[in-house]
């Protein structure tokens, strides 16, 4: 809403409480919903927003603050290392935004269109007399010692599973990361109405402190359509990469073997698009693309030239009773990081589906 004065100020107030109930397969083939095991996560966030005229009136400059309480019950899915316990989030984002492009919000001929957001958690870990380093080495331990047993064919006793629950409870009780992300879109017209939209993102998730280690949360997962841009289980970000299965650019843990996110990504694109009619009732372009992008457990292991690339064509239709809908073609070059795709070559061609307003 508006605030008052001469300039418009957005506000924003959310609560939200999301709640899954792990299930499973029974013996006469139906889902069963165990409810004494679950995972809530409660939130709330506050954020303001206004347009500045410095450097010139384009710029919006945003504030929000965050707290999720995220609620384990008896939910040992692998996901985490503790099904039991709580996690607490406590963030303060603060963004800069320029928007240019035009004239039109659904298909922009020139101008761009540029994000930095920087999130912050206080960093706990220096007033506290916990000893981290004790409580991640033994962590470590733990959790090698799991993926050992599992490869032969066992697991962690439970007085095992039960510690390495309590020592992740004890590390993460209350999260402490700072996450900085960029994305920018320009908009050059090449001829008429043919637009050629070139991209750039990157992000980050970074820690305070190397004792604490990152943190299982608000991780990276990049990959295929970016449907799951809202799937907040974990408070994960989808990172859309056409050409390549849903989430199969994302790292491997070296410990685990699994995929649980990366902590730095970058990603390029180059669109050209071609409408075909702009009228008001409905919009339909044509597009054709070349993207690339790469997703890394650590910072040391980032390299912006190590990328996936793909290339593939695409329709969009926009209509105001369903917004944007459409559809890519997209061949991927190289092989995707899930352990199972190893030694298999290119991703070959995907089929994407895009509700919503993606790439």
């Amino acid at each position: 809403p508006w605030l008052g004065g001469k300039k418009p100020v957005r506000f924003n107030l959310s609560l939200s409480r999301t709640q899954q109930f792990l299930a499973s397969f029974g013996n006469n083939g139906r889902v069963e919903v165990n409810k004494d095991q679950q995972f809530s996560i409660t939130g709330v966030s506050l954020g303001i927003a206004k347009r500045v005229q410095w450097p010139d009136d384009f710029f919006t400059i945003s504030h929000s603050l965050s707290y999720q309480l995220y609620d384990f019950k008896n939910y040992r899915t692998g996901l985490f290392n503790f099904g039991n316990g709580k996690s607490n989030s406590l963030a303060y984002t603060f963004g800069v935004s320029r928007s240019s492009a035009g004239p039109g919000r659904i298909y922009p001929l020139t101008g761009s269109i540029f994000e930095v957001t920087a999130k912050f958690t206080p960093p706990y870990s220096l007033f506290s007399d916990k000893d981290f380093a004790s409580l991640k080495a033994r962590s470590e331990e733990l959790t090698e010692l799991q993926t050992e047993r599992q490869q032969a064919g066992s697991d962690l006793t439970t007085a095992e599973r039960n510690e390495l629950e309590s020592v992740d409870q004890e590390r993460f009780k209350w999260l402490e990361y700072y996450k900085i992300k960029f994305k920018g879109d320009w908009y050059t017209r090449i001829v008429d109405k043919l637009v050629l939209r070139t991209n750039i993102e990157f992000g980050f998730l970074g820690s305070y402190n190397s004792d604490v280690g990152e943190v299982p949360f608000e991780r990276f997962f990049l990959g295929g359509d970016g449907l799951g841009r809202n799937f907040t289980l974990d408070g994960r970000e989808t990172i859309q990469l056409r050409g390549y299965e849903n989430n199969s650019l994302t790292p491997v843990d070296p410990i685990t073997f699994a995929q649980e996110g990366g902590i730095v990504y970058n990603k390029f694109s180059l669109e050209l698009r071609y409408p075909l009619t702009l009228k008001p009732s409905a919009s339909i372009y044509g597009l054709t693309f070349l993207e690339a992008g790469n997703s890394f457990n650590n910072f040391n292991d980032f390299n912006p030239f190590q990328l996936k690339r793909s290339a593939g064509v695409g329709l969009r239709i926009f209509m105001p009773a369903f917004g944007l809908l459409g559809i890519d073609f997209g061949y991927g070059f190289d092989e995707d990081l899930r352990p199972q795709s190893a030694g298999n070559g290119p991703s070959g061609w995907q089929t994407h589906f895009i509700i919503g307003q993606q790439f």
